[in-house]
This record gives C-alpha cells, structure tokens and sequence, in this order.
C-alpha cells in the first residue's frame, strides 16, 4: 500500500496518518470505503498494532475516518470537519511560510504555481510548467 520511513524522526503513526490522508485527499480511498483492519495493516506493514489503531484514532478525531464497533473503519463522506481554529492557525502558518518564501527569492508566480499543482493534484489534473 504504501511504505514508511523506520529511520525518520517523525513518529510512525504520524507518517501514517499523514500517508492515510494523502490517499483519502486524492480519493483512492473514497467515501464510505472500509480501510484495512489494524491487523492485516500491521502485519502488512510489519508494525505494531497499536500504532495502527493511534494512527486510525487520530485520523477520526480529524474527521477523516469514521469506526463501527465491530465492523471497522470506513472513510468519512463529508471529508474532515469544519474546525474554524485550526483553520485559522493553518492560515496564520501559511503566511509566516509565504513570507518567509518571498523573503528567500521565490516569486509570487512560482507560489501560484506551486499551489496550482497541489490543486491539480488533489483534483487528479495534470497542469502544464508555466514556471
């Protein structure tokens, strides 16, 4: 399914998570979709289950997944929930990162294109290099 780097500093459940949304944004995993159970994924990825299960917690008190008891865990169909603070806080670090950017030379031309490929990405578009 996807591999994870044993050597990163960033924890594995974190790079689970951040592995897990990326395919839910880009709809390989689609609405109301049951995921691998924390089983088979861990004995997929040869990883403890537990991290599973912290990964999958994480990923539903986001919005991203939803659990039945006994069934499993499905993909959410309304994508993650609202959260106006963590919007704001996101924003907030997106123009320290921008400003920080500008600062480094990058032009405002390449950050436009940089965020019409990840636009394109997520919609699953293919964009020509303008830049």
């Amino acid at each position: 399914m996807f591999e994870l780097d044993i050597r990163s500093r960033k924890p594995i459940y974190e790079q689970l998570v951040d592995k897990m949304k990326e395919l839910i944004i880009n709809e390989v995993f689609i609405a109301d979709e049951q995921l691998p159970s924390v089983r088979i994924m861990a004995k997929d990825l040869t990883i403890n289950p537990n991290t599973i299960q912290k990964a999958y917690r994480e990923l539903e008190s986001q919005g991203y997944i939803y659990s039945i008891k006994g069934k499993g865990s499905f993909v959410s169909p309304t994508g993650p929930k609202q959260n106006d603070e963590k919007i704001m806080k996101m924003k907030n670090d997106l123009l320290k990162l921008l400003s920080e950017a500008i600062y480094l030379g990058i032009t405002a031309e390449e950050i436009v294109f940089m965020v019409r490929e990840v636009e394109a990405g997520i919609g699953g578009e293919q964009i020509d290099d303008q830049i």
